[in-house]
């Protein structure tokens, strides 16, 4: 059958349902609605980056020049960065433990969510929905009316100033989340491909690490960063379980710096360490977005 295409219509669009499916484009936006498009993004990139680029000022002024008011640092010091690293703040060490429980508490949590997810994605037993629904509760509890609670319990079986009081709290606040994205994730993905593997002779657990597992990377991966990151900023529960300065997370340290006579603020020490703890999270962000991206979008559209 022979399709003929007519001529253009009057202001030069031709008629759509002449034209193939697969030729079709969507013609931009023009006009005011254009522009106020960009003009929106522009306002929303400048709040979101405004004090992000006021720490990163006041981190390169001298200290003495901490409470200047240009917005470009003139002359530019990296002296506060040095005296984030005066042994007297024990901020490297604090860096340590930040990398260490972060990355404990990714682990764990990858592990535990991965099974869990895709034991509520895959099987049929009686109160999955309810315990579904339980997890993603456990994860409205805000962070503070734990506190006293699980002191306490750390304090009768000693774990204070210990890197487990430290972890499993991270843990159960961000174990719910990864239950709930990988779950999600699993669900979309078709039962037809743990079929096909049990046909060709696997086990179901089998099937779930040879197939689905390498599947499911860009899920399992976008869950670990946004652990990671999450674990990494804690701070109310690492105030609380500690106070030795060896075992400080960071996040912690940064509140215990102390200026050159002991009772000033050292406003520009502490604005080049949260400039240290927030740029490895962004260029982490930066070079795996395409990951994070294709994990955070994955199953969204069926084909």
């Amino acid at each position: 059958m022979t399709v003929t295409i007519g001529a253009p219509q009057q202001g030069g669009e031709q008629d759509a349902a002449a034209v193939p499916e697969g030729r079709r484009r969507f013609q931009p936006v023009q006009g005011w609605g254009h522009y106020a498009a960009y003009v929106g993004i522009t306002a929303l990139i400048i709040y979101c980056l405004a004090p992000f680029y006021w720490m990163l000022v006041t981190s390169l002024r001298r200290p003495t020049d901490t409470f200047d008011t240009n917005i470009v640092p003139n002359p530019i010091s990296f002296q506060n960065f040095v005296d984030v690293f005066d042994p007297k703040n024990n901020f490297a060490i604090a860096l340590a433990n930040s990398v260490i429980v972060a990355g404990i508490t990714t682990v764990l949590v990858l592990v535990i969510g991965t099974f869990a997810a895709y034991a509520l994605a895959r099987l049929e037993f009686r109160g999955k929905n309810l315990a579904l629904g339980v997890i993603i509760a456990t994860s409205m509890f805000p962070g503070i009316a734990m506190v006293i609670p699980l002191f306490k319990l750390f304090t009768d079986i000693g774990w204070i100033n210990t890197y487990q009081a430290l972890i499993l709290p991270a843990m159960s606040f961000a174990l719910p989340l990864a239950v709930w994205n990988l779950t999600a994730f699993f669900r979309q993905m078709p039962a037809e491909l743990e079929q096909a593997a049990m046909i060709d002779g696997c086990t179901q657990g089998q099937a779930f690490r040879l197939v689905i597992l390498p599947l499911a990377a860009p899920g399992v991966f976008t869950t670990a960063i946004i652990v990671f990151v999450a674990a990494w900023n804690e701070y109310i529960i690492a105030l609380t379980m500690t106070n030795r300065a060896d075992i400080r997370t960071a996040s912690v340290a940064v509140t215990f710096f102390t200026g050159t006579t002991g009772r000033d603020i050292p406003t520009g020490s502490i604005m080049a360490a949260g400039i240290i703890l927030t740029v490895p999270l962004v260029i982490m962000v930066l070079i795996f977005q395409r990951r994070i991206v294709a994990g955070l979008t994955a199953g969204g559209v069926k084909s």
